[in-house]
Formats: structure tokens, C-alpha cells, sequence
């Protein structure tokens, strides 16, 4: 049982009972999913009741839902240091650290538990769960070598596989992606069909070997009259996708895109929102751009589903490939020199310039800290200068530093995506800083809008566009992440 007092600091009956009932009321919007008031309310009970580990716990979870895995860490850790008992609080930050990629982390609080608590069978069975990930990563390492030597698209024999009569679906011809075949992939998917694996194979052996000659900041002209659209993450959303070349139109030559990250995960639609996104890249290379994401990483396919999705619709194998193609990805682009795009956000260092943003080595896991984690990962911020991430990786930065950093690289404005907002967007740090999200309804539970961005080559001047979720097959979110984040977030 939580523990309701802190003893080297104590409180009134009074703010024991008023913080009491801000928990039930922040419990009743945790239950609405209403996340963000929930942490509200769970902060003023907190405030009146520090001693009160349930609070903590109970702000962690709605911070895991938030992806705001630092401030969950930080809240799981003082909920055991105030009740050492507390099993969920435990489980709270066994979840935190899953979702940073912390798994050797996460496995001592479940061994933990399950010595404290033997008889617990919940516990023992999330201990063997963790412990088998654990297992499978320090696998990976020990049979790995070094990247250069290794080349899982020359290791695909496409000619072994056979197109089977039976076989229905879009066909590349001559080997190469055509609007016809593009068009027949996304009716043939809106029909829950699957592309063949050679098909699919080839497109993920094209598309790397394109993006291997790619910069890591990619410069795009937009012409003074020419509309360009700018879209958010999609996070495995597939019939969302298909409802914004709906309401915009689907991409060509004379309707260009950049997607901004964020293509798959969490959503169980992924495969088919990845592909459609690469076909459209290799049918117009120099009309549609695509940027890397936080979730085009291992660690985060591994625990939120496109890795499971992949392996299920596909192979092991073909995961495996993804991962080597996502590290080629841009990790931000330049529209008409005047507009920055980016996944995550700006850096813990000033004076960055678009030059070292060109130079950086993409090709791998992003580290933990440095240009590209913050590229992947940073969030802004209303308040000036920095802060540690509420997620625990990347940094926050206030309207200053955006400020100092366009001034720096003569930049109008920036746009990145990467956070969740109820129109679908959002304008921070006075007009410089813009956020766009493109998956509404994320996760079938946030009730948000999503959004894109459309502008004119001759201002640049960002235009909203903001629409609802739309119906999609019965299949939940995360119906391919780990059941043990799912154990555990519950």
C-alpha cells in the first residue's frame, strides 16, 4: 500500500484530505485520457502532500501515455523512494526505462519485486519477459559486426523469389515503382492486402541505395507559385494518410511533400503507410522528401510495434533491413534556404550551423546526446533558455535559442513535429518555431486533431489545414508492440 506520509516532513490532516481529493479527480481525468489536466492535478495534490507515493506513480503512467518518459522516470523513482513497497511504482519506471531502451535497467526493478514479493506470479512472469529481451539485445550484439562489412540488402536474392499465379496485387514494372503501381498499392491496401515480399524487398533495396547519396540536410527549391506541404507523423495511421491525399491531393511533380518523421510505430498500419511513403519517394525522388524520425531507430520499433508488425506481415529478416535503410534517412531539410525541418528540435549548444547539420555521420543508432539525438528528440519550450527533456533524452529550448538559432543561419522560421497537439499543430516562440502533427486521434485514444502544412515558394507563409481521425479496420494500436509495455502501462 502507498505510503501517505513523508515523516521528515509532515502535513495536516487537512492537506492529506485535500490532496486526496485532487488524486481522485485527476484519476477520473487519467480515465478520460485527458493526460495533460490529469498531470495538473496530480501536481497540486502532490504539492499539497509530497509524502503521497501514489501521486507520483499515477503522474509517472500519464507521463508514459505523454511519452514524456524522463519526467515518468523521475516521478516512478521518488514514488519508491517514498515506498519502497509500492510494486507499481516499480512497474512504472520498469516502464520508463523500456521506453528509453533501457532494458538491463528495467530488468533489476522487476528482480526486485520478484524478491520481495516470490509468490507474486504477475511479477515473475514481466521478470522472464524483460529478462528473454534482455537475452535477445545482448544476441544482436554478440553476433553483430562492424556496419561496413555488413550489407543486408546485397545479402536478398530477388531472384529466388517467385511471383506466385495466384498473386494479385500491384506489380513494379521493369523493376521500377510507376504511379499505376503506386495507385494499385493503396487501393490494394485500403483492401487489407499485402504487397508481395519481392516487391517489397526491391522498394527497400531501391530506396537505400538512393538515400545512401543523400546529404544528412537535404536543400529544397520551391517554386514562387508552387504549393509545398509539410506533414507530421503519421505513427502507422494508414487510412489517416490516405484521407490527407484526400483533402490535398496525392503527391506528384507539381504537388510536392515532406514527411517529417515518424512513419511508423504504435499505429498497426505501419508496413503499409512505410511503403506507400518509399514508392512515392522513388516515383518523384526530387518532389517528395522524407525525414527521420525518433521511431525510425531499433530501440523504438522493438517496443512499440514495427519491428513485431514486420516479422508478422514479413520476416525477421526484412525488419532487419528496415532498421540498415532508416539509418540512411535526412535527418532535417531546407526549404528555399529560409526553412529548417526537423523531426525533434534544436540543440544544448549554440551556434549550430547548417553546415555541421550536412556533415553529420547518420548512418547508425542515434547516440544519446549530441546534434543528432537533439535533431530526433528535442522539444521546445515556453520559458527561456533550456531545461532537461521531459522525455529523458534531447533537451527543451525556449524562444531565445530558436531565436539565436536563425539569426545564426539567416532562417526564417522552424518547423519540426514529434509532439502530439489538439489542432494539429501548434505556433510557439513567436511565430519562429512551428509544430506539426498529422495523426489525429493518436492511438485511437487522444481525441486530437491532426494537421499539415502547405505554403507558397515566394513567402513561405505557413497555411493549417486540420482534420479528424477517419474509420480504420479493426485493428488496435500497438497490436504488434511488446505485450510487456503493454503489462505494464496498464
Amino acid at each position: 500500500m502507498a505510503k501517505n506520509e513523508d515523516i521528515s516532513n509532515p502535513v495536516s490532516q487537512e492537506d492529506i484530505e485535500a490532496a486526496d481529493k485532487l488524486k481522485n479527480e485527476a484519476n477520473e481525468y487519467f480515465k478520460k485520457q485527458n493526460y495533460d489536466s490529469a498531470i495538473t492535478l496530480y501536481t497540486k495534490a502532490i504539492s499539497k502532500n509530497p509524502g503521497n507515493a501514489a501521486c507520483y506513480a499515477n503522474r509517472s503512467i500519464a507521463n508514459l501515455r505523454l511519452e514524456n518518459f524522463g519526467y515518468a522516470l523521475t516521478d516512478a523513482s521518488k514514488a519508491i523512494e517514498i515506498d519502497k513497497s509500492y510494486t507499481k511504482a516499480y512497474y512504472r519506471r520498469a516502464a520508463a526505462y523500456m521506453s528509453l531502451g533501457k532494458y538491463k535497467l528495467a530488468l533489476k526493478d522487476f528482480e526486485y519485486v520478484t524478491k520481495v514479493r516470490p509468490n507474486d506470479q504477475d511479477a515473475k512472469m514481466k521478470f522472464m519477459a524483460c529478462d528473454k529481451i534482455c537475452k535477445k539485445v545482448a544476441f544482436e550484439k554478440a553476433i553483430s559486426v562492424d556496419k561496413k562489412e555488413v550489407n543486408i540488402a546485397d545479402t536478398i536474392n530477388l531472384d529466388a523469389m517467385t511471383i506466385e499465379d495466384k498473386y494479385e496485387g500491384p506489380s513494379l514494372e521493369d523493376g521500377k515503382v510507376t504511379l499505376k503501381f503506386v495507385e494499385d498499392l493503396m487501393k490494394y491496401y485500403k483492401e487489407q492486402k499485402k504487397l508481395h515480399k519481392k516487391y517489397a524487398y526491391k522498394i527497400l533495396i531501391d530506396i537505400k541505395a538512393y538515400l545512401q547519396k543523400q546529404p544528412s540536410l537535404v536543400d529544397i527549391k520551391v517554386q514562387d507559385e508552387e504549393k509545398f506541404t509539410v506533414c507530421g507523423d503519421i505513427h502507422g495511421q494508414f487510412y489517416d494518410l490516405m484521407n490527407i491525399f484526400e483533402l490535398n491531393g496525392v503527391p506528384s511533380e507539381k504537388n510536392p511533400y515532406l514527411f517529417n518523421g515518424d512513419f511508423v510505430d504504435r499505429g498497426s498500419f505501419s508496413v503499409e503507410c512505410i511503403f506507400t511513403l518509399f514508392s512515392f519517394k522513388l516515383l518523384y525522388p526530387d518532389h517528395f522528401y522524407m525525414s527521420r524520425g525518433n521511431h525510425e531507430t531499433l530501440d523504438m520499433n522493438r517496443v512499440y510495434g514495427f519491428r513485431g508488425e514486420v516479422s508478422s506481415k514479413y520476416t525477421s529478416q526484412m525488419a532487419d533491413l528496415f532498421t540498415e535503410v532508416y539509418n540512411w534517412l535526412p535527418l532535417a531539410h531546407c526549404i528555399n534556404n529560409k526553412v529548417l525541418v526537423m523531426h525533434g528540435g534544436l540543440f544544448s549548444k549554440n551556434d549550430v550551423t547548417l553546415d555541421e547539420i550536412r556533415q553529420l555521420d547518420r548512418n547508425k543508432q542515434p547516440p544519446e546526446q549530441g546534434l543528432m539525438c537533439e535533431l530526433l528528440w528535442s522539444d521546445p519550450q515556453p520559458a527561456l533558455g533550456r531545461a532537461p527533456s521531459r522525455r529523458g533524452v534531447g533537451c527543451q529550448f525556449g524562444p531565445d535559442v530558436t531565436e539565436n538559432f536563425l539569426k545564426t543561419n539567416n532562417l526564417d522560421y522552424i518547423i519540426r513535429s514529434h509532439e502530439v497537439k489538439n489542432d494539429g499543430y501548434e505556433v510557439a516562440h513567436n511565430g519562429k518555431c512551428i509544430t506539426v502533427f498529422s495523426a489525429p486521434n493518436y492511438c485511437d485514444t487522444m481525441g486530437n486533431l491532426g494537421a499539415f502544412i502547405t505554403m507558397k515558394g515566394k513567402d513561405l507563409k505557413p497555411n493549417f489545414t486540420s482534420y479528424e481521425a477517419v474509420p480504420h479496420p479493426d485493428v488496435k494500436p500497438m497490436a504488434y508492440a511488446h505485450s510487456l509495455l503493454s503489462m505494464m502501462c496498464q
